[in-house]
């Protein structure tokens, strides 16, 4: 009796409270509609929330309409910023799990910061420089904390960090970048960068030397990257070096009392802009302390100042000290996060470190990508890939700084997945903006003593000129052409270019490509794609068989390497066929069937042949352009553009025993006067040369149309193609 009460009271229970009843589900629809909206707080997006509109974003939309009528990127960075910042409040209140110090008191850090090399100073005011928690920048010993490097640091003061002694007993160049240095370091202190280094330690000397490691950089580096502007940088860097007070019109804290005199007596000095004239300098904004170590670092990498003689000298023929110079500059940029803000002297400082440093994939401390990845992100992040934003730059050198960054930084991205066999960062649907132009000039103003173009518009309008010009120069027709008739200028086909070795990348350096070969197809299709590419644009940006006599080094070097990355692109095709097979051969091997019973066996072979002749082709044709290059002693100077065209081809033209290989040696030979790693890659080749003349070749599944030591092949048609290496074709202004 108990039970049945005890069920039939659950049984009403449950009846009565039976949510997927209709009749119940009609009376919560009723309560919700008397309820009052959810409250939306800061949805709007940025531009809305600028102009004070009402943010309206329909469902399945990417964009509100506002932006959308507008044409605005539709972002929601200040929404983000708000959230994030409740997000790391709460987490700076968690308690560190790694101590800044043991119980010695030493730090527990393994490695210090660019502030272990600034002088002792008296405690400073308020710094804005980024010191991530549980990170103490406190010289161990009697030495007493340093001030930490900001963008607010004097550029003296920055040099003297960068000038510091190597650590004492030490040749590591990775571990000179974070050593201590005391205040007033002592001539021997420098014996390890040869016997002329001691000269370091004079303040007048670091500013002399400094400025002549930056007019390097503009002589050589400049014209290969120039993503600086010369006469800006320069005046911001004689008004950092020689103005009195810090560079935020404050006192540095490392300039000793009394120094004013001497500051006001470098002022007229004669290594001042002005000539020795006292004048008033307008007020300029301050350097950025890593741009000026990455541009020092470029100019030791080439400088023939006395100083890198006797330290090459004594080292080996290697420049200890320039390397110390190179490590110092990543750490400064690593230090004040260059590679996490984004902002546009992080972009080109990121892009001027990448070829910087070593080219070795071997080399733990060299180019892997990073600093290229860096400055994509960055771009990404400053939206530089989006038109609308571009327009919105108001400043034309600002604007033409960042369209120039970021067609550099695409350029490298292709070419680097395709050279390194890694998948690109970037895709031909992450980007509208237009190719960097220039407007045209007028003909009056180009005949009169109007300064020459600068690297970007020699890049840009890099086209054939008739070799008979009518009544005006070659330089004259080279600025007159505008942008709508320079369809073959040097970006549309560097781009063009980029997009096959993109393809090419992801299609050949994936796992399934690896494990089953290329397709045929697919084989065809890149094959076609670089037919087409060489009939359309090779003519307008490689080398001619007539070099202009008045081309310069710019249009000399540039058409040498365009012309060289369309040719390399047959041998990486040529070594993934040797490597990886054709995909329709390998299903039938695998199976133990012949492979002449493919019904597309002819088809297959031609191909294959037809890419081991354009590969040994190409392969000539840079060793032929690295010859010419080293005659002139160009690639001595060059910064690592061409370099990878001569491992691949000396590497190609060693397994095949060709003595044309010598060019190649003798390139990276020259190259390894800024890049020691490529005298390793020299000796390589050497030696891979040796084992094929001994009848030691190395061939996969190009083995059936792969050319024999002293073969021809289809020679004929090679060696009419094939650039004269025993004369130099042209000279060079």
């Amino acid at each position: 009796m108990d039970g049945a009460d005890q069920h039939g009271a659950s049984g009403s229970s449950s009846q009565s409270f039976n949510f997927s009843s209709p009749t119940m589900q009609n009376q919560i629809h009723e309560l919700a509609k008397t309820l009052p909206p959810p409250r939306k707080q800061n949805t709007a997006c940025d531009a809305c929330r600028a102009r004070k509109v009402k943010c309206n974003q329909l469902p399945g939309q990417d964009k509100c309409q506002h932006c959308l009528s507008k044409n605005y990127p539709c972002t929601h960075f200040i929404q983000q910023a708000t959230t994030e910042k409740k997000r790391n409040a709460a987490a700076a209140k968690r308690p560190r799990t790694l101590s800044t110090s043991s119980g010695s008191g030493q730090p527990s850090t393994s490695r210090i910061g660019p502030a272990e090399h600034m002088a002792p100073s008296v405690p400073a005011g308020p710094s804005h420089s980024y010191q991530p928690p549980g990170v103490q920048f406190a010289q161990p010993g009697l030495v007493p904390p340093a001030h930490p490097i900001t963008t607010d640091t004097q550029t003296r003061d920055l040099l003297a960090y960068i000038f510091s002694p190597p650590e004492s007993g030490s040749s590591n160049a990775h571990a000179n970048g974070s050593a201590s240095r005391l205040a007033t370091p002592t001539p021997s202190a420098y014996g390890e960068w040869g016997a002329l280094a001691h000269r370091l330690n004079e303040e007048n000397f670091r500013i002399e030397f400094a400025l002549d490691l930056v007019e390097v950089f503009f002589q050589i580096v400049h014209s290969r990257l120039p993503l600086l502007n010369p006469a800006q940088f320069r005046t911001r860097l004689h008004y950092s070096l020689y103005s009195t007070g810090s560079q935020n019109g404050g006192t540095s804290p490392n300039t000793p009392p009394g120094s004013a005199v001497a500051q006001q007596q470098r002022t007229r000095n004669s290594s001042s802009p002005n000539g020795g004239q006292s004048t008033h300098h307008p007020e300029q904004k301050p350097l950025h302390p890593a741009l000026v170590a990455t541009v020092i670092a470029w100019g030791a990498k080439f400088s023939e100042h006395p100083l890198f003689i006797a330290d090459r000298h004594r080292n080996g023929g290697q420049s200890a000290f320039s390397k110390v110079l190179i490590n110092r500059a990543r750490d400064l940029a690593e230090y004040m996060k260059v590679h996490r803000i984004p902002d546009a002297d992080h972009v080109v400082i990121a892009l001027l470190i990448e070829p910087l440093q070593s080219q070795s994939m071997e080399d733990n401390a060299g180019f892997h990508g990073f600093w290229l990845g860096s400055a994509i992100r960055l771009l990404l992040d400053l939206q530089i890939n989006h038109k609308s934003v571009m327009s919105e730059i108001r400043d034309p050198e600002a604007r033409g700084t960042m369209i120039f960054a970021w067609w550099m930084a695409c350029l490298a991205d292709a070419y680097r997945s395709v050279y390194y066999r890694r998948k690109p960062m970037l895709d031909d649907d992450d980007y509208d903006i237009d190719f960097y132009t220039v407007g045209p000039v007028p003909p009056d103003i180009i005949e009169s003593h109007a300064p020459q173009p600068s690297p970007r518009e020699q890049l840009e309008f890099l086209v054939r000129i008739s070799s008979n010009p009518p009544r005006t120069s070659a330089l004259a027709q080279l600025l007159t052409i505008g942008p709508e008739s320079c369809d073959q200028g040097y970006y549309r086909a560097a781009h063009a270019l980029a997009r096959i070795a993109r393809q090419m990348s992801r299609q050949l350096w994936r796992p399934a490509t690896e494990s089953d070969g290329i397709p045929i197809d697919v084989l065809i299709t890149f094959m076609n794609q670089l037919n087409e590419w060489r009939d359309e644009h090779l003519q307008h940006v490689g080398v001619p068989s007539n070099f202009e006599a008045e081309w310069d080094f710019v249009s000399a070097v540039t058409a040498c390497a365009s012309d060289a990355t369309y040719h390399i692109m047959w041998i990486i095709l040529y070594n993934a066929l040797d490597d990886f097979g054709i995909r329709e051969v390998n299903d039938v091997t695998r199976t133990g069937t012949s492979e002449t019973l493919l019904p597309q066996h002819a088809q297959i072979e031609d191909k294959k042949r037809k890419v081991m002749n354009e590969a040994l082709h190409g392969a000539l044709r840079i060793a032929g352009l690295a010859g010419v290059l080293a005659t002139n002693g160009y690639l001595k100077l060059d910064c690592a553009v061409m370099h990878v065209s001569c491992i691949q081809a000396g590497m190609l033209l060693a397994k095949l025993g060709r003595p044309e290989v010598v060019n190649c040696i003798t390139g990276l030979e020259q190259y390894a006067y800024a890049y020691e790693e490529c005298a390793d890659q020299a000796a390589e080749i050497k030696r891979v040369y040796s084992q094929a003349l001994n009848g030691e070749q190395d061939a996969n599944h190009m083995s059936s149309v792969m050319l024999r030591v002293g073969g021809g092949g289809d020679g004929g048609t090679i060696g009419s193609n094939a650039m004269n290496v025993d004369q130099p074709m042209f000279g060079f202004s």
